[in-house]
Protein backbone atom coordinates (compact mmCIF):
# COMPACT_ATOMS: atom_id res chain seq x y z
CA UNK A 1 0.00 0.00 0.00
CA UNK A 2 0.89 3.74 -0.84
CA UNK A 3 0.13 7.31 -0.34
CA UNK A 4 -2.47 7.91 -3.20
CA UNK A 5 -0.53 11.51 -4.31
CA UNK A 6 2.75 11.31 -3.39
CA UNK A 7 3.08 15.02 -4.07
CA UNK A 8 6.36 16.61 -3.76
CA UNK A 9 6.77 19.26 -0.93
CA UNK A 10 6.22 22.44 -3.18
CA UNK A 11 3.20 20.79 -4.37
CA UNK A 12 2.06 20.15 -1.07
CA UNK A 13 2.63 24.28 -0.28
CA UNK A 14 0.61 25.01 -2.96
CA UNK A 15 -2.33 22.46 -1.57
CA UNK A 16 -1.76 24.09 2.24
CA UNK A 17 -2.09 27.47 0.95
CA UNK A 18 -5.91 26.22 -0.79
CA UNK A 19 -6.09 24.88 2.84
CA UNK A 20 -5.67 27.79 4.91
CA UNK A 21 -8.03 29.89 3.40
CA UNK A 22 -11.00 26.77 3.20
CA UNK A 23 -10.41 27.06 7.35
CA UNK A 24 -10.47 30.74 7.54
CA UNK A 25 -13.74 31.07 5.25
CA UNK A 26 -15.42 27.54 7.20
CA UNK A 27 -14.54 29.46 10.70
CA UNK A 28 -15.87 32.57 9.29
CA UNK A 29 -19.48 31.01 7.88
CA UNK A 30 -19.79 28.84 11.45
CA UNK A 31 -18.99 31.57 13.59
CA UNK A 32 -16.70 29.85 16.17
CA UNK A 33 -13.76 27.28 15.90
CA UNK A 34 -10.25 27.35 16.83
CA UNK A 35 -8.62 29.25 13.97
CA UNK A 36 -4.55 29.34 15.79
CA UNK A 37 -4.47 25.94 16.08
CA UNK A 38 -5.76 24.95 12.47
CA UNK A 39 -3.59 27.09 10.97
CA UNK A 40 -0.50 25.86 12.42
CA UNK A 41 -0.94 22.60 11.54
CA UNK A 42 -2.01 22.52 8.11
CA UNK A 43 1.78 21.82 6.60
CA UNK A 44 2.15 18.53 9.00
CA UNK A 45 -1.60 17.52 7.73
CA UNK A 46 -0.75 18.22 4.70
CA UNK A 47 2.46 16.36 3.87
CA UNK A 48 0.91 13.38 6.01
CA UNK A 49 -2.46 13.15 3.65
CA UNK A 50 -0.38 14.26 0.29
CA UNK A 51 2.40 12.44 1.06
CA UNK A 52 3.45 10.43 4.06
CA UNK A 53 0.22 8.36 5.25
CA UNK A 54 -0.38 5.00 3.28
CA UNK A 55 -4.45 4.41 2.78
CA UNK A 56 -7.02 3.88 0.10
CA UNK A 57 -9.25 6.76 -0.72
CA UNK A 58 -12.49 4.73 -1.22
CA UNK A 59 -11.68 1.80 1.88
CA UNK A 60 -10.96 4.51 5.03
CA UNK A 61 -11.64 1.07 7.26
CA UNK A 62 -9.08 -1.05 5.29
CA UNK A 63 -7.04 -3.06 7.83
CA UNK A 64 -3.87 -2.38 6.03
CA UNK A 65 -3.90 1.49 5.99
CA UNK A 66 -1.63 3.63 8.74
CA UNK A 67 -3.62 5.34 11.19
CA UNK A 68 -3.79 9.11 11.94
CA UNK A 69 -5.36 9.87 15.30
CA UNK A 70 -5.61 13.58 15.74
CA UNK A 71 -5.37 13.96 19.85
CA UNK A 72 -5.46 17.54 19.68
CA UNK A 73 -8.81 17.29 18.53
CA UNK A 74 -9.65 21.24 19.03
CA UNK A 75 -7.60 21.37 15.87
CA UNK A 76 -10.41 19.43 13.86
CA UNK A 77 -11.29 22.83 11.57
CA UNK A 78 -7.68 21.76 9.81
CA UNK A 79 -8.35 18.63 9.82
CA UNK A 80 -11.74 18.46 8.31
CA UNK A 81 -9.99 21.13 5.09
CA UNK A 82 -7.51 18.96 4.72
CA UNK A 83 -9.42 15.53 3.97
CA UNK A 84 -11.56 17.71 1.72
CA UNK A 85 -8.59 18.77 -0.49
CA UNK A 86 -7.74 15.31 -0.64
CA UNK A 87 -11.42 14.29 -1.85
CA UNK A 88 -11.76 11.99 0.98
CA UNK A 89 -14.92 13.88 2.28
CA UNK A 90 -17.51 16.17 0.17
CA UNK A 91 -16.57 19.94 -0.09
CA UNK A 92 -20.55 20.83 0.31
CA UNK A 93 -19.73 19.69 3.83
CA UNK A 94 -17.92 22.98 4.13
CA UNK A 95 -21.14 25.08 5.07
CA UNK A 96 -22.62 22.41 7.90
CA UNK A 97 -19.10 22.86 10.20
CA UNK A 98 -21.02 23.13 13.59
CA UNK A 99 -24.44 23.19 12.92
CA UNK A 100 -26.91 20.81 14.07
CA UNK A 101 -25.90 16.70 13.63
CA UNK A 102 -23.51 17.96 11.19
CA UNK A 103 -20.73 15.27 9.92
CA UNK A 104 -18.53 17.91 11.12
CA UNK A 105 -18.45 18.23 14.70
CA UNK A 106 -16.19 20.56 16.66
CA UNK A 107 -14.42 17.42 17.74
CA UNK A 108 -13.30 14.30 15.60
CA UNK A 109 -15.91 11.52 15.72
CA UNK A 110 -15.48 8.73 14.29
CA UNK A 111 -19.36 7.60 14.20
CA UNK A 112 -19.70 11.09 12.43
CA UNK A 113 -17.07 11.19 9.60
CA UNK A 114 -15.19 8.96 7.46
CA UNK A 115 -11.13 8.40 8.01
CA UNK A 116 -11.39 9.76 11.85
CA UNK A 117 -10.03 7.10 13.68
CA UNK A 118 -11.05 7.88 17.14
CA UNK A 119 -13.23 9.87 19.16
CA UNK A 120 -10.75 12.85 20.72
CA UNK A 121 -10.92 16.34 22.27
CA UNK A 122 -10.11 15.43 25.64
CA UNK A 123 -6.27 16.17 26.10
CA UNK A 124 -4.33 13.21 26.15
CA UNK A 125 -6.15 10.47 25.09
CA UNK A 126 -4.67 10.04 21.57
CA UNK A 127 -1.06 8.85 22.27
CA UNK A 128 -2.52 6.31 24.86
CA UNK A 129 -4.53 5.03 21.94
CA UNK A 130 -2.12 5.09 19.48
CA UNK A 131 -0.14 3.10 21.63
CA UNK A 132 -2.56 0.55 22.12
CA UNK A 133 -3.18 0.72 17.75
CA UNK A 134 1.09 0.12 17.11
CA UNK A 135 0.51 -3.03 19.55
CA UNK A 136 -1.86 -4.93 17.97
CA UNK A 137 -0.26 -3.74 14.75
CA UNK A 138 3.01 -6.05 16.50
CA UNK A 139 0.86 -8.94 17.73
CA UNK A 140 -0.76 -9.23 14.45
CA UNK A 141 2.35 -8.44 12.15
CA UNK A 142 0.94 -6.03 10.06
CA UNK A 143 2.70 -3.27 8.75
CA UNK A 144 0.73 -0.11 9.18
CA UNK A 145 2.63 2.59 11.27
CA UNK A 146 0.13 4.57 13.96
CA UNK A 147 0.97 8.66 13.42
CA UNK A 148 -0.68 10.86 16.47
CA UNK A 149 -0.51 14.35 16.48
CA UNK A 150 -1.10 15.95 19.90
CA UNK A 151 -0.43 20.08 20.67
CA UNK A 152 2.46 21.27 22.98
CA UNK A 153 0.24 22.54 25.82
CA UNK A 154 -1.63 18.76 25.73
CA UNK A 155 1.78 17.55 27.40
CA UNK A 156 1.12 19.05 30.26
CA UNK A 157 -1.75 15.97 30.85
CA UNK A 158 0.69 13.20 32.21
CA UNK A 159 -1.56 10.03 30.46
CA UNK A 160 1.06 10.94 27.35
CA UNK A 161 3.92 10.37 29.33
CA UNK A 162 2.41 7.23 30.90
CA UNK A 163 2.10 6.26 27.32
CA UNK A 164 5.55 7.14 26.19
CA UNK A 165 6.75 4.41 29.02
CA UNK A 166 4.91 2.19 27.27
CA UNK A 167 5.83 2.84 23.80
CA UNK A 168 9.06 2.58 24.87
CA UNK A 169 8.68 -0.64 26.91
CA UNK A 170 7.17 -2.56 24.03
CA UNK A 171 9.74 -1.23 21.87
CA UNK A 172 7.01 0.44 19.51
CA UNK A 173 8.99 1.49 16.25
CA UNK A 174 5.67 2.02 14.06
CA UNK A 175 4.37 5.05 16.81
CA UNK A 176 5.21 8.44 15.35
CA UNK A 177 4.33 10.80 17.60
CA UNK A 178 4.45 14.22 16.31
CA UNK A 179 4.04 17.44 18.91
CA UNK A 180 2.73 20.85 17.20
CA UNK A 181 5.48 22.81 18.99
CA UNK A 182 3.59 26.63 18.40
CA UNK A 183 4.23 27.29 22.09
CA UNK A 184 0.79 28.89 22.87
CA UNK A 185 -2.39 27.24 24.26
CA UNK A 186 -5.29 28.18 25.47
CA UNK A 187 -4.39 31.74 27.14
CA UNK A 188 -0.94 32.07 26.84
CA UNK A 189 2.21 30.96 26.03
CA UNK A 190 3.04 27.14 27.53
CA UNK A 191 6.44 28.22 29.19
CA UNK A 192 4.50 30.91 31.07
CA UNK A 193 1.27 28.47 32.46
CA UNK A 194 3.68 25.16 32.80
CA UNK A 195 6.94 25.10 31.25
CA UNK A 196 7.48 22.33 28.99
CA UNK A 197 11.36 22.58 28.20
CA UNK A 198 14.04 20.71 28.08
CA UNK A 199 11.63 19.20 25.88
CA UNK A 200 14.22 17.01 23.74
CA UNK A 201 16.31 15.92 26.92
CA UNK A 202 12.48 14.61 28.85
CA UNK A 203 11.37 12.90 25.35
CA UNK A 204 14.96 11.14 25.32
CA UNK A 205 14.88 10.34 28.77
CA UNK A 206 11.38 8.34 28.26
CA UNK A 207 13.48 6.02 25.75
CA UNK A 208 11.73 7.97 22.25
CA UNK A 209 13.81 8.29 19.23
CA UNK A 210 13.75 12.32 19.18
CA UNK A 211 13.76 14.37 16.25
CA UNK A 212 13.24 18.02 15.45
CA UNK A 213 12.15 19.68 12.77
CA UNK A 214 10.33 22.78 10.69
CA UNK A 215 6.37 21.35 11.29
CA UNK A 216 5.77 24.87 8.64
CA UNK A 217 8.12 23.27 6.12
CA UNK A 218 6.60 20.47 4.21
CA UNK A 219 9.81 19.34 2.61
CA UNK A 220 11.70 19.88 6.47
CA UNK A 221 9.25 17.53 7.76
CA UNK A 222 8.82 15.24 5.08
CA UNK A 223 12.32 14.67 4.84
CA UNK A 224 12.84 13.83 8.96
CA UNK A 225 9.72 11.33 8.77
CA UNK A 226 11.18 10.09 5.75
CA UNK A 227 13.96 9.03 7.54
CA UNK A 228 13.42 7.64 10.23
CA UNK A 229 14.36 3.74 11.12
CA UNK A 230 12.83 0.74 12.91
CA UNK A 231 15.50 0.91 15.70
CA UNK A 232 13.19 -0.43 18.16
CA UNK A 233 12.02 2.92 19.46
CA UNK A 234 9.13 4.55 19.45
CA UNK A 235 9.00 8.30 17.38
CA UNK A 236 9.01 11.54 19.11
CA UNK A 237 8.89 13.96 16.51
CA UNK A 238 9.18 17.76 18.03
CA UNK A 239 7.95 19.56 15.03
CA UNK A 240 8.61 23.71 15.78
CA UNK A 241 5.40 25.52 14.15
CA UNK A 242 3.66 28.94 14.60
CA UNK A 243 0.03 29.32 15.52
CA UNK A 244 -2.06 31.36 13.16
CA UNK A 245 0.78 30.61 10.59
CA UNK A 246 0.15 32.12 7.28
CA UNK A 247 -1.55 35.18 8.23
CA UNK A 248 0.77 38.22 9.50
CA UNK A 249 -2.17 39.27 12.32
CA UNK A 250 -2.91 36.02 13.37
CA UNK A 251 0.59 34.52 13.73
CA UNK A 252 1.12 33.96 18.01
CA UNK A 253 -1.49 36.08 19.41
CA UNK A 254 -3.08 33.98 22.33
CA UNK A 255 -6.31 35.32 21.47
CA UNK A 256 -6.58 34.08 18.05
CA UNK A 257 -7.17 30.26 19.98
CA UNK A 258 -11.21 30.65 19.69
CA UNK A 259 -11.85 34.12 17.55
CA UNK A 260 -12.70 33.68 14.05
CA UNK A 261 -12.20 36.09 10.98
CA UNK A 262 -14.41 39.35 10.65
CA UNK A 263 -15.48 39.89 7.27
CA UNK A 264 -12.78 42.45 7.10
CA UNK A 265 -10.55 40.45 8.29
CA UNK A 266 -11.34 37.58 6.00
CA UNK A 267 -10.93 39.57 3.48
CA UNK A 268 -7.27 40.88 4.60
CA UNK A 269 -6.11 36.95 5.36
CA UNK A 270 -7.28 36.42 2.09
CA UNK A 271 -4.85 38.63 0.26
CA UNK A 272 -1.60 37.67 2.85
CA UNK A 273 -2.24 33.85 1.27
CA UNK A 274 -2.66 34.19 -2.40
CA UNK A 275 0.37 33.34 -4.33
Amino acid sequence: MKNPFEFDPERISKEVSKIRKMILKMNHGAGQGHTGADLSETDILASLYFRLLRYVKNNPSDPNRDRFILSKGHGVGGFYCTLIQAELLEKTLLGTYLGFDSKLPGHPVRQKTDFVEVNTGGLGHGLPIGVGMAIAAKKQNLGYKVYVLTGDGELQEGSNWEAAMTASQYKLDNLIWIIDRNNLQLADFTENINALEPLDKKLEAFGMDFQETDGNDPGSFIRTIESLSENGKPKAILARTTKGRGVSFIENQPSWHHKVPTDEELSKAMEELSW
